[in-house]
């Protein structure tokens, strides 16, 4: 059973203040939530912390300085490609293993303020870093990342967007004009990957937040991939349909809640909304990316959602036919570190 409330909460609705240097994430995070909580290493290496009931599932990080350096090559490769004329924002998303390793469990997983730190530094100075660390360090005792999911949640999502809009300069809606819908009984994609009893009974609350005041029409081209499900092999004619899948919170499907945001990756997203300030979007993004759009939507005239592994335009060419004023690399640290997501990133620049 769902439920819907109305929600008006002035912690929320507070706008958080960029820092005069975003390119340095200080070191000043102690993890309070669980630092002290007891772990065990399950399958792949996930951290499940916690006690039987309410237990976290964390997959671990592994740093990589040179896959950061080249993330941020990457976005400066973009400045370099598209001109002056289209900003270009660079947010790496931290995962759960930054906020919710005990402090016993550290050798197990790397520093993510490391690993932006290292990024941010490789960055042109006319590429925007976007510290969301500070800001989701801040927030991290409440429900910002799913306990049973590798996803972060809605409302970490939500801060992560808040921070951004305030960085680009737009307008951004609070979340006391959304109404709340809370699904109970969600247990997320960290059981299957760590087979750890523990975490399948540990079922949460998944929360979304559905604007009231947004006006949208979302549109997409949908892709069939091959086999082994890393391959385009066709795609859908631009076809209407909602932005938020609300059958994925009914409680038969309620595994798949994350997917609520735009139907899940196998997907190009075109949201196109009733704000005039000039500005169109693309955000270049995993999974992670997805649940940003839903807190953007009285901040930019147009939002286009891109994959970093399903995209088959030349995405220079589609920034000038859609007339693109700002682009957002918006991955997770794994995402983000990785050769196959900036090889990606650098092929949509010539196919």
């Amino acid at each position: 059973m769902l439920a819907v409330l109305g929600v008006c909460l002035p912690a929320f609705a507070q706008g958080y203040k960029p820092s005069p240097n975003e390119r340095v994430v200080p070191d000043t995070y102690v993890n309070t939530v669980c630092g002290d909580a007891p772990f065990r290493v399950a399958r792949k290496g996930i951290l499940v912390v916690g006690d039987s009931g309410s237990v976290r599932a964390v997959s671990p990080y592994s740093f990589s300085r040179t896959g950061m350096v080249r993330y941020a090559q990457t976005a400066n490769a973009y400045r370099d490609s598209l001109g002056p004329s289209v900003r270009i924002f660079c947010m790496p998303i931290p995962t759960a293993a930054a906020f919710y390793v005990p402090d016993s469990a550290r050798s197990h997983s790397g520093d993510e303020r490391k690993g932006i730190n290292a990024m941010f530094a490789a960055l042109h100075d006319s590429v925007q870093a976007v510290n969301i660390f500070t800001i989701l360090s801040e927030h991290a005792a409440e429900a910002i990342y799913s306990r049973t999911d590798h996803h972060w949640a809605p409302l970490g999502a939500y801060y992560a967007a808040m921070h951004f809009a305030e960085v680009a300069g737009v307008p951004f809606d609070s979340l006391a004009n959304y109404d709340t819908i809370v699904s109970p009984g969600y247990v997320g994609t960290m059981y299957n990957y760590s087979r750890n009893i523990l975490v399948k009974q540990s079922p949460e609350d998944f929360v979304t937040y559905i604007p009231r005041n947004a006006k949208y029409r979302t549109f997409y081209n949908i892709y069939k991939l091959d086999k082994k499900r890393q391959k385009v092999i066709s795609e859908t004619n631009e076809q209407e349909s909602a932005f938020f899948k609300m059958g994925f919170l009914k409680p038969e499907s309620i595994s798949g809640a994350y997917c609520v945001f735009g139907g899940g990756d196998y997907r190009l997203i075109k949201v196109k909304t009733s704000v005039t300030n000039g500005r169109r979007l693309i955000i270049l993004k995993d999974s992670f990316g997805n649940a940003l759009t839903a807190y953007l939507l009285n901040s930019f005239e147009e939002i286009h959602v891109i994959d970093c592994r399903y995209f088959t335009q030349n995405l220079r060419r589609y920034v000038a036919e859609h007339g693109i004023t700002d682009i957002l690399f918006a991955n997770n640290m794994a995402h983000a570190q990785s050769d196959k997501t900036t090889n990606m990133y650098m092929q949509y620049l010539v196919q």
